[in-house]
Order: C-alpha cells, then sequence, then structure tokens
C-alpha cells in the first residue's frame, strides 16, 4: 500500500458541483466544493492517484500539507451518473447505494444524498431527526427512534425558485442570493419583492413541516445542510426562536454520512 492508509477522500456527486472531503478515520480533515470536472481533468487525478498535489492543483485551493494524501482510498456516492463514470476506473475507488446506507424502510428512489444526509445528522445527534437540505432542490428527510424512514418532500430550492421568475417572465429580473438578513416583508422594489415572495413563503412552509414533525417527535433534532443551509438556519433562528433548540447546522452532513456509512460497510464485511 502507499501513503497513509488511514487517510481516504469522500466524493459526493451532486446535481450542482462535485463535494469532497479529505478524512483520517473518521475525522473531517478538509473539505470543498467543485464544479463538475471533465473527463479531461479526471483522467488527470486518476493518472496522479489523487496526490494531495494534484487535488489541489485541478480545485483550485490549498491543501495543507499535514494530510500527508497519495493513493487514497476513494469513496464515492452519486446523483449524476455521467460523471460517476469518470471516477470508477480509480483502483481504490468504492461505490456506495442505498444498500449501504444503515436505513430502514429507505425506497429505491429515494436520493442516495438525502439518506446519507440523514445518517450524518443520525450519527451526530442520534433518533429521531429531520434533515432539511437547502440545495439545488430543498428537501426534508425524517427518520425515527428505530432508525427507519418517516419520509419527506421535495421542492425548488430557494436559488431555483429565484431563477425561474426570470427565466419564465419578460419583465422580472434575475435575483440570485438572498440577502445576508431578510427583505422587509411588503417589499417597494421589484428584486426584493421577489426575494420576499420567495423567502417568506419558504420559511413559512418549512416552519409548517417541522411543527407537523414535533407533534410526532417532540425531541426531535432539526438538522440544516447544504448550500442555502446556513442561511435557512439563521433565518429560522430569527423567525421562530421558540423552535431554536431543536435547531443545527452542519455544512458536511452527506460528506460525514458517508464515513459514516463506510465505517458500518467495513464493519459488516468484517464478521
Amino acid at each position: 500500500m502507499t501513503g497513509d492508509r488511514s487517510s481516504w477522500v469522500a466524493l459526493m456527486i451532486g446535481n450542482s458541483r462535485l463535494h469532497w472531503a479529505i478524512f483520517t478515520d473518521q475525522t473531517l480533515r478538509y473539505a470543498w466544493d467543485t464544479p463538475h470536472f471533465s473527463p479531461e481533468v479526471a483522467a488527470h487525478l486518476l493518472d496522479a492517484q489523487f496526490a494531495l498535489e494534484a487535488l489541489a492543483q485541478v480545485s483550485l485551493i490549498h491543501l495543507p500539507d499535514s494530510l500527508h494524501l497519495h493513493a487514497p482510498d476513494l469513496w464515492i456516492a452519486s446523483v449524476v451518473p455521467d460523471q460517476t463514470l469518470l471516477w470508477q476506473a480509480y483502483s481504490r475507488a468504492y461505490g456506495l447505494t442505498l444498500t449501504d446506507v444503515p436505513l430502514q424502510s429507505l425506497y429505491p428512489t429515494l436520493g442516495i444524498d438525502r439518506a446519507l444526509a440523514l445518517w450524518g445528522a443520525i450519527a451526530q445527534w442520534g433518533t429521531p431527526t429531520l434533515v432539511i437540505d437547502g440545495g439545488t432542490a430543498l428537501t426534508f428527510t425524517g427518520a425515527d427512534e428505530q432508525h427507519q424512514l418517516v419520509g419527506g418532500a421535495i421542492l425548488p430550492g430557494l436559488q431555483l425558485q429565484l431563477r425561474s421568475l426570470s427565466q419564465h417572465t419578460a419583465a422580472l429580473p434575475a435575483v440570485t442570493t438572498p440577502l445576508p438578513d431578510l427583505p422587509t416583508r411588503w417589499a417597494t422594489n421589484t428584486p426584493d419583492a421577489i426575494r420576499s415572495g420567495v423567502l417568506y413563503t419558504t420559511l413559512a412552509g418549512i416552519r409548517e413541516f417541522i411543527k407537523d414533525w414535533l407533534k410526532a417527535f417532540p425531541t426531535s433534532a432539526i438538522a440544516l445542510t447544504g448550500g442555502d443551509g446556513e442561511w435557512l438556519y439563521q433565518a429560522c433562528h430569527t423567525q421562530y426562536p421558540n423552535l431554536a433548540t431543536h435547531f443545527y447546522w452542519d455544512s458536511h452532513l452527506v460528506l460525514k454520512g458517508i464515513a459514516a456509512t463506510r465505517m458500518s460497510r467495513e464493519l459488516k464485511e468484517s464478521r
């Protein structure tokens, strides 16, 4: 074996981006996102055996030299089949599927990103748990005390909602990122009117899902993640302070779910 075998790489292939992390055993050491890579860039990484220098070069980031990474195991989960094919030629690649996630009652079309985020939350805060992922899609996914999937919901994420108005109307402007603070609800300009409509109705919908969930699971953790998850976490704290004791925020729940699932699979295979 080459290099430090306790260090390994997690890769979550999402709809919009690649989500990377370097772990030492179960400890997350570094995480970052990149766009989807071309076949040429992926081939370069494979040829370099995911050496630290090559990962840093193609990701346009600085990775600490203390990570000592070379020819690591690569654990992959994906919701984009075409991108998955780019990485499967790596000799130390391990693909995760829904059957690897140790949750009960998973249905075949459940996105593995949702299952992994839920398992990552359970590994940190136990059950019952509801995960709200503010990514390209805004999703709700919950499990009970027996690690049974209770169910969930999917709607367009904040950025998708904001973009759709400019893309499908003749006069409305493009509004991309939510402001740090909530806009005035009764806006006096068009961009803020769009923000108000999208943000306040989304928050109201989140509140209703949370209230319904807590009727069944009053002690549940509510974990937020995803690209807009931190903004949603702060906004929910501001708007619904009576629910704040249930809220947790972790931008890397899916990656931590990969780590927890990897450990479960290796323990199962060692028996």
